[in-house]
């Protein structure tokens, strides 16, 4: 299987194809077979949640995992507060262990990121990572994404986010392009009967509580990264039975997340990388003002944008991009240039040379139309991070860590752009108190994090662990979000808890240091 490079998912696509499929809901999803008796399942029509079986979707790109994959769907209530109410199915594959002579007995299951992300595009990254080597690999699409039933894609939005690289990053024309986009892509949803709110962390929590009974597990492991984290330590806190070991990579706390929590966690991530560069002599005398260098360049591109006609990085006509303050600061957080490459990016472009960053805003002229699940996306976000705080409290938690940079930067969340006023358009019920609270358990952990994520502090899963009292933490210098698939360390530290949950061998990462910075001529 040839290696996939991981991907920079831009928070427009969450805090990241072929057309969505769009039928109506209580069809068979994409790639699964109804049986008969589950073909009345609809409206009114509710069954206890159960597995059919069937063939694996036929994914854009060949997944050589699923060509010996156990596929199906699980189905289960759309709202389970509303009994007699329609199913939803939910796509399902089981990757056999590369060693089937003596595979372990208890899989793992697979939370993916998001919310939004098509969690079947993740597995060359956890088949590389090596977690079906010794047991089998459970991989379930969350609700509303592709290949589910309903689909949650909003086409509407990657349309727009294709558009809005030739636009200022928080101007007044992008944001009425975006609004209209979800108000189009709601408009949509809710005339094929999609009930939003049912789309929230809880029920997708439950969804994986009834996966485990269906397939007749007795127990299996977990792991999460990103909003797979939330979505993890929701599911630990409210289903703890048949949990024999949790592991969770990038950690999105549920009693932390807010949308001014994203301005102190990008922060973090940045200063670390800071950091990490005067702690390397060759980088600290190249670039002796990076902090300074960096907000010199968002304040300028603020005040005076650059509009640039730029191929994109996979070649094509050229594209007409805007560079300003706002695209500046959400092209480092989405890891465009890499980090060991920043320091460098911002010195070429201080000199008058923008093509590092003005090719990556240009690769998001090319969406993968219909592929990302932009509609649970709205749903966690406007009904579980949004509530309880507004446009003012975003800027005051930006103006806290960047005192000198524009208001029009700090006003907007990192990576999700105009989205109080989406909120007021998605309009879903208020989830804020039944998420934003902390897992306390007892079942072994482990919590990975690494120092270069921008997206989700690695500090913030210190809250996280005291409240595991059997958990380990392992920070890995250097890298960035979603730590496992950039780290061979990370991947051995995880194969050993599964092995050993309450003592892992972690002694990998005392050697592991970031990479050199990229110095170039002055």
């Amino acid at each position: 299987m040839p290696k996939r490079t991981l991907p920079a998912v831009t928070a427009a696509a969450a805090l990241a194809c072929l057309t969505a499929f769009s039928p109506l809901p209580g069809g068979p999803a994409p790639g699964a077979t109804a049986s008969p008796d589950s073909r009345s399942a609809g409206p009114g029509r509710a069954a206890p949640a159960r597995f059919v079986p069937g063939p694996c979707p036929k994914t854009p790109e060949p997944i050589e995992a699923l060509d010996d994959a156990r596929c199906g769907y699980l189905e289960v209530p759309e709202n389970r507060s509303r009994p007699g109410g329609r199913t939803i199915r939910l796509a399902v594959a089981v990757i056999p262990a590369l060693h089937p002579a003596k595979p372990a007995q208890d899989p793992v299951v697979f939370m993916a990121g998001g919310p939004g992300a098509d969690t079947f595009d993740d597995i060359p990254f956890l088949v590389d990572s090596g977690l079906n080597k010794d047991r089998d690999l459970i991989i379930m699409a969350q609700r509303g994404n592709l290949y589910d039933q309903p689909n949650l894609a909003c086409p509407e939005v990657d349309r727009f986010n294709a558009q809005a690289v030739g636009l200022g990053y928080d101007s007044e024309q992008a944001e009425q392009l975006m609004l209209k986009a979800v108000k189009d892509c709601r408009g949509r949803l809710t005339a094929q009967g999609v009930d939003l709110s049912a789309y929230n962390t809880t029920e997708n929590a439950a969804d994986f509580a009834d996966l485990r009974k269906a397939l007749n597990l007795r127990q299996w492991n977990v792991y999460g990264y990103s909003y797979g984290s939330n979505l993890a330590l929701t599911y630990l806190r409210l289903h703890p039975e048949g949990i024999r070991a949790f592991a969770i990579d990038s950690i999105t706390p549920p009693q932390h997340v807010t949308l001014p929590w994203t301005w102190a966690s990008t922060a973090e991530g940045i200063d670390n990388i800071i950091e990490a560069c005067a702690a390397q002599p060759a980088c600290k005398e190249r670039y002796p003002d990076f902090r300074q260098m960096l907000t010199e360049q968002v304040r300028r591109l603020e005040a005076h944008p650059l509009t640039l006609n730029v191929e994109p990085p996979g070649g094509g006509k050229p594209v007409t991009v805007v560079l300003d303050g706002g695209a500046l600061l959400n092209l480092i957080v989405a890891f465009s240039p890499r980090p060991e490459d920043l320091p460098a990016a911002l010195d070429e472009l201080a000199a008058g040379n923008p093509e590092r960053f003005a090719k990556a805003r240009a690769a998001g002229s090319v969406q993968k139309t219909g592929e990302f699940a932009h509609g649970l996306t709205q749903s966690v976000v406007c009904g579980e991070w949004a509530p309880g705080y507004s446009e003012t409290d975003v800027l005051n938690a930006g103006r806290k860590v960047y005192p000198a940079w524009p208001d029009t930067v700090l006003a907007e969340v990192p990576q999700l752009p105009f989205q109080y006023p989406a909120c007021r358009i998605w309009d879903v019920a208020d989830r804020a108190a039944a998420q934003r609270v902390p897992t306390v358990s007892s079942v072994p952990a482990l919590v990975i994090s690494g120092t270069f994520d921008v997206k989700t502090g690695a500090s913030w899963a210190k809250d996280v662990a005291r409240n595991l009292s059997r958990s380990t933490s392992v920070l890995v210098p250097g890298i960035g979000h979603w730590v496992v698939p950039q780290s061979p360390c990370a991947q051995s530290v995880l194969a050993s808890f599964f092995a050993r949950p309450t003592a892992p061998d972690t002694s990998c990462v005392d050697d592991v240091e970031p990479k050199p910075f990229t110095i170039i001529p002055e």
